[in-house]
């Protein structure tokens, strides 16, 4: 699979993303009720935080997924758990599909670490699904997550899990 990931444009995307985040495969996105303006709004305070960037993947050129990646020890975790030198945090949102291909969301996942990977600086990801998120648990795992411990963020209780470069790698042999 194909699969390209350009910065996010806050204004022309977020029509797409609204059908994306208020669909009922996304709610653990926590979007659901949001108008288009919302949607808008969120990804443009997102495009003006230094700490904090939205991409669009694409696969074979068609929006296929959203990715943020943003400084745990500036946003998300802040507080929760001792950050380190090179920790990047993520978040992923599969766009929803009436003919859904078996492996695609993997194949996604494994791009967006790749992405992630891609950056000398990045040495671990970390991510804090909803605990009771299992199939993104199941995915993590997949391309070497290692759960740390659940913490509790304003919005939801989450796992918190690491990957480091070593670990992606062993876990999908794709090297970055």
């Amino acid at each position: 699979m194909t699969f390209t990931i350009r910065p996010l444009d806050a204004l022309t995307d977020a029509e797409l993303l609204h059908g994306w985040v208020t669909h009922p495969k996304a709610a653990f996105w926590m979007m659901q009720d949001a108008k288009l303006e919302d949607v808008e709004r969120a990804y443009m305070d997102i495009a003006a935080d230094e700490h904090h960037h939205a991409y669009l993947g694409l696969h074979d050129g068609v929006p296929a997924f959203l990715m943020e990646k943003y400084d745990p020890a500036h946003r998300e975790l802040v507080g929760l758990y001792e950050p380190r030198p090179g920790d990047v945090g993520m978040h992923f949102l599969v766009a929803p599909t009436d003919a859904p291909v078996h492996g695609f969301t993997r194949a996604v996942i494994t791009a967006v670490m790749a992405h992630l990977f891609e950056d000398p600086s990045t040495a671990r990801v970390v991510v804090e699904p909803d605990v009771r998120n299992t199939a993104v648990h199941a995915l993590n795992e997949a391309v070497g997550f290692v759960p740390d411990h659940e913490i509790q963020k304003p919005e939801k209780k989450a796992l918190l899990s690491f990957c480091t470069r070593a670990r992606f790698v062993t876990a999908t042999a794709v090297t970055a």
